[in-house]
This record gives structure tokens, C-alpha cells and sequence, in this order.
């Protein structure tokens, strides 16, 4: 380590010594409230339009207005609190700096109470009062200072590629285990101080480790854990924090049934609406469009992009929707890019529709890519398809690639066309019975043992007359 770079690590140490208003402590922190603002308000936009927001205004407000009761209760209240419900299947929860917290339609599908939603929100305003991800920011830029590190083509290709996730750096700052137990911690706080049942705690940990594992066991990992690990015992140590709190039940809010209204034909799942795979071929039924990616590619459906990428992670393809009115101006804008050499613009007809697209080259970060772009009209919109790879591979790429491209067409199929979500139907029994007894009376395109799971009781355990229950119905989803 160089004189200079000592002496930088000293002066950062020496500038960088903050009270975490959560905890009371003193620590290392190079972001200021002010940047965790700058980079909550920039980050948001992004999130947003690679995800998408749940489209009822009914529950983002719910969600909104609870959520900002409870912050209101934190050490930093004064932060503009943001609080999003996103168009998300997955069980999940995150917040970045600044007081931006987002919530999936997933996770609210699976949680039973105001009480439990107000958990969740709680443990996420906790990760933002103490400070946990400006504190790994910090951490970074500390181990930055000085320092020179080299990265293997192959690691840059899938930050171009950006198909490795939503493509924003923020989302996968990973909490420490000790980071959670302090969420956890400051979640019990805020929710003694809005009257909500700490009781309602535990259940929220025990859906989550069910979720988790029947994740585990269709071989994926679970959206929740990326971010948010698990501390050993955890359901254990949440119930011991809740029974050292003063037992005063008088006034407590839980709103099971209430909330669980507010669920009423919530999409449940994947929206096929919205585009859906079967196998690598990708169907839009809302915009009317099918996409072949390669065979055993990579695949995933955004809110703002179609992207697919080699199992060896050397090439990949991308779907947009171009801001131009046709496909030629969309072109010329693209090769006007900086860094970008495109090659003599072809001007075609593909499967009966306007294209305009050529070869082109790219340099990034001192590394070459070769690919070919196509800017296809259709149903009044402009579609971009744009394939690449490193410049040593693409000549093994190029035909598969420039095949997928070439597959854009118009969706006809009248099934595909057809096809709609499933979505929750709130149920009120009116006779004690069990889900396996009502399941039996009602088809549902769900087990039992994921309908159990959404209401968090055992299959054959009687439910009382009057019980409002989360039931899921519609078609079985494409595959």
C-alpha cells in the first residue's frame, strides 16, 4: 500500500465518522443524508420502469399511507418516505437510500394481516434509519480509494448484457446478518409505537422460510434471501424481542379480514398480459407480438425489456421499445450513439413488417462487441432487437442470433391472444371447514398446499364460519 493511499484512508477516517441515528452509534460513513436522498430520487425512476407498478391506485395508497404512519414513528421522519407497490409475482421487499421502500404484489398476497404488512414495512424502514445500505456504499468507496481492480471480459459482458437482474447496482447490496437482526429490532419499535400486534411478527418469518423452501426445492433461490439473509432462528429471536416488550394487547390493530379484502382480485402470479415464455419463445398478447430466443438461453421478461442470454454468458439479445416513430429514425438515433459503429442501414420487410437494422460494433470500457440491431414497426410502436456478443465470440453467435431477431412477428394465435392471470378471490365460509374441504367445493388452479401457504394455515385445520379467505382462481398459466 502506497503513502498516498495511507494517507487517503486516514483522512477518510478522519472525515467520516458519523452517529447512525437508529442505534445511537458512532460510525464509518462517507454518504450524507443529502446523497441518500440524490440517490433514492434517481435510483426510483429506474426501478420503477424496469419492474412496473401494480396498476390499482386503491392499494398503492393503502400502502403509501401506512407505510408513511409508521416512518413518521423513526428517527429520520423527515425524509421524503416513498412507498411502492411493484407489478411482481415474487415474495419480496426492499428499500434503498433515502426512504424509498418497495413492496411486491407477491409478498402482499402471502402476508394475512395489516399487521404483518406493516412487519414487513417496518423491518424496510429499519434497513433505511440505520443507515445499512449508505453503510456498504461507504465500505465500497473505502476499498475503492487506491486501489486498481481488473476484471475479465466475460464479468464487463454481463454488466452490457444487463440481463443478470434488473441492471441497477443498488438492488444487490446484500445486508449482513447482523444488519437483519437490527431490522428486525427497530421494525419492533416502530410497530409498538403505531399500536400494530407484534404478535403478528413471527407468522411473517415462518411464511417466509415456506416460501423459501418450496423455492429451494424447485431449485431456485428465493428473491428474499438474495438480499435479506437469513439469521439463524429467526422466528425464535423475533418472538423473544416481542416477549420482552411490555404485554399491553389493549387497542392493538391486526385488521386481518380487512386487509385481507383489500386483496380482492389482485393478479396472483405471473400476468400473462404482460408477456409470457413457453420455453424460449416469448408471447406478448397485450402488444401482439412473438420472439424465438435461442434454445437453451437464459430468458427474462422486464417491465421495460425482453433479454436472453447465453447459457456461457457470451452473448445476449435484448427487446425494447424504441422512443422514434419509425423504424429508420429509431435507427439513426441508435447509430448516432456514442462509441457505436453501424454499419449501411438494410431497409426489409420480416414476416410482413417494416425493419431497418444492420451489423454494428460497439466499444465499452476499452472492450469491442459485435452485433446487429433491427428496429421493427409494428402496431404503431417501433421495436428495437439488438444482439451481441464480445468481438472473439460473435462469429459463433451471429447465425443464432440474427435468427432470433428475424423471428419477431405478429401474434395470431387466438389461445395465446386470449390468455388471462389468475387473481385473488376474497372468500367469506360460511360454515366451519377446512381449505381441503372447500377446495373440494371449489376448484382452485392451485394446490392446497399453496393455498394453505397464501393463508397461512394448516391444509385440514377447521376454519371458523365468518373466516375471509385469500382463494385463487382463473385458468391454468401457460407454460
Amino acid at each position: 500500500m502506497t503513502r498516498r493511499t495511507l494517507a487517503l484512508l486516514a483522512l477518510a477516517g478522519a472525515l467520516a465518522c458519523a452517529t447512525n441515528p437508529a442505534t445511537g452509534r458512532s460510525e464509518f460513513m462517507l454518504v450524507s443524508q443529502d446523497q441518500e436522498i440524490t440517490i433514492g430520487r434517481e435510483n426510483d425512476p429506474q426501478i420503477v420502469a424496469s419492474i412496473g407498478l401494480y396498476p390499482d391506485t386503491a392499494l398503492q395508497r393503502y400502502v403509501q399511507e401506512l407505510g408513511a404512519r409508521i416512518a413518521a414513528q423513526s428517527e429520520r421522519p423527515g425524509l421524503p418516505w416513498t412507498f411502492r407497490v411493484l407489478d411482481d409475482p415474487t415474495v419480496n421487499a426492499f428499500a434503498i437510500p433515502g426512504g424509498y421502500i418497495y413492496i411486491t404484489r407477491g409478498i402482499l398476497a402471502h402476508l394475512t394481516s395489516e399487521a404483518q404488512l406493516a412487519a414487513v414495512l417496518g423491518h424496510e424502514i429499519g434497513h433505511v434509519t440505520a443507515r445499512h445500505s449508505a453503510s456498504q456504499m461507504s465500505q465500497q468507496q473505502l476499498a475503492q480509494l487506491g486501489l486498481a481492480v481488473g476484471s475479465a471480459v466475460s464479468e464487463k459482458f454481463a454488466q452490457y448484457a444487463n440481463v443478470a437482474g434488473q441492471g441497477l447496482g443498488i438492488l444487490f447490496l446484500k445486508y449482513s446478518r447482523d444488519d437483519e437482526s437490527q431490522a428486525d429490532a427497530l421494525g419492533v419499535r416502530y410497530l409498538r409505537r403505531t399500536k400494530h400486534d407484534l404478535r403478528e411478527m413471527p407468522g411473517v418469518f415462518t411464511m417466509l422460510a415456506a416460501v423459501s423452501e418450496a423455492a429451494g426445492q424447485a431449485g431456485k433461490v428465493p428473491d428474499w434471501l438474495q438480499t435479506h439473509p437469513q439469521p439463524a432462528d429467526r422466528s425464535t429471536h423475533i418472538s423473544r424481542m416481542i416477549a420482552e416488550q411490555p404485554q399491553d394487547t389493549v387497542g392493538l390493530i391486526v385488521a386481518k379480514a380487512a386487509y385481507t379484502r383489500r386483496l380482492d382480485n389482485v393478479v396472483y402470479d405471473l400476468d400473462p398480459r404482460a408477456g409470457y415464455f413457453v420455453g424460449t419463445k416469448f408471447n406478448h398478447p397485450t402488444m401482439r407480438f412473438t420472439l424465438t430466443f435461442p434454445d437453451g438461453w437464459a430468458t427474462k421478461n422486464e417491465a421495460s425489456a425482453v433479454r436472453g442470454m447465453s447459457a456461457e454468458k457470451d452473448a445476449a439479445i435484448q427487446l425494447t421499445v424504441a422512443k422514434e416513430a419509425t423504424a429508420e429514425a429509431a435507427y439513426r438515433a441508435f447509430a448516432a450513439n456514442e462509441g457505436v459503429q453501424a454499419g449501411t442501414v438494410a431497409r426489409s420487410t420480416i414476416n410482413g413488417l417494416s425493419t431497418s437494422g444492420s451489423a454494428f460494433g460497439a466499444v465499452a470500457n476499452g472492450d469491442t462487441l459485435r452485433g446487429a440491431v433491427l428496429f421493427v414497426e409494428h402496431n404503431s410502436m417501433v421495436f428495437e432487437l439488438v444482439g451481441f456478443a464480445p468481438q472473439a465470440g460473435w462469429a459463433a453467435r451471429q447465425a443464432a442470433v440474427e435468427r432470433a431477431l428475424r423471428s419477431f412477428a405478429v401474434l395470431t394465435d387466438r389461445t395465446a391472444l386470449a390468455v388471462q392471470p389468475q387473481r385473488l378471490d376474497i372468500v367469506t365460509l360460511d360454515r366451519r371447514q377446512s381449505l381441503a374441504e372447500l377446495l373440494a367445493r371449489r376448484p382452485s388452479p392451485r394446490t392446497i398446499e399453496e393455498l394453505a401457504l397464501i393463508n397461512q394455515v394448516r391444509q385440514g385445520e377447521p376454519l371458523a364460519a365468518g373466516t375471509v379467505v385469500k382463494w385463487v382462481v382463473g385458468p391454468a398459466l401457460p407454460r
